[in-house]
């Protein structure tokens, strides 16, 4: 069913909603991922985002979002002023990825801890985004569920234990994927969920064995201007 935003398009500053707005969900979604403040984002536009993204102020919306903005945030002209203030360093340059979308961002942030993640997804009309890859593996998820990824090492049990305790809990699984690089080295659970997850049930998550770590992206508190919550062992 088409409600009024598939057809009016998202609350957001202009000029475009694939160029600005989703630009900014995905800025904010790397930000989020990340689960800390932003100290350093190195920013590939590919295709049309490479072509045209400044002059539809895609590199301010992605700055904006990493910083935490939101795609109505009256800040996003003044992205680059916002971004010198908190001391966020940034440089833009153009990629070419394989089999991307025309409106994907590549982002590869370094968190004020030192933390880092890679991160590709694209804008795909209307203000929407799909997360491509995290950390060079192949995901495939938007933000329109709440969302667990999880880390693990790839063995057996690791999958079961996480969706067992998912159910005790009375979380419901809507949709679920699981990439890796390798046999036998690290692994990604994408977890998409009908029910919030609670602060405490993603840190007893995180403790469980064979998980290296767990970030979970609230669609709740996303929409209404919230952080994140994050566990690592």
């Amino acid at each position: 069913m088409i409600n009024i935003f598939d057809m009016m398009g998202p609350v957001m500053v202009g000029p475009s909603s694939s160029h600005t707005a989703g630009a900014a969900r995905i800025g904010n979604m790397g930000r989020t991922l990340l689960g800390e403040e932003v100290a350093r984002a190195d920013i590939g536009l590919h295709g049309s985002f490479a072509e045209t993204g400044f002059g539809h102020g895609t590199d301010r919306a992605l700055l904006a979002g990493l910083l935490g903005m939101k795609p109505d945030d009256l800040r996003i002209p003044n992205a680059y002023e916002e971004a010198n203030r908190a001391g966020m360093a940034y440089s833009f340059r153009t990629v070419e990825l394989r089999d991307a979308h025309p409106n994907t961002a590549l982002l590869e942030l370094t968190g004020k801890s030192g933390k880092k993640l890679t991160l590709q997804a694209s804008s795909i009309g209307g203000g929407a985004i799909v997360v491509n890859k995290i950390d060079g593996i192949d995901v495939n998820f938007t933000g329109d569920f709440n969302t667990l990824i999880v880390r693990n090492q790839d063995e057996s049990g690791s999958v079961a234990a996480i969706t067992s305790i998912l159910s005790q809990v009375h979380i419901n699984v809507a949709n679920m994927s699981v990439n890796r690089h390798c046999r036998g080295g690290d692994a990604l659970m994408v977890i998409e969920t009908d029910q919030h997850i609670k602060p405490r049930q993603v840190e007893f998550l995180s403790e469980l064995p064979g998980i290296l770590s767990v970030t979970y992206y609230d669609k709740e508190d996303d929409e209404d201007g919230a952080g994140f919550d994050e566990g690592n062992l």
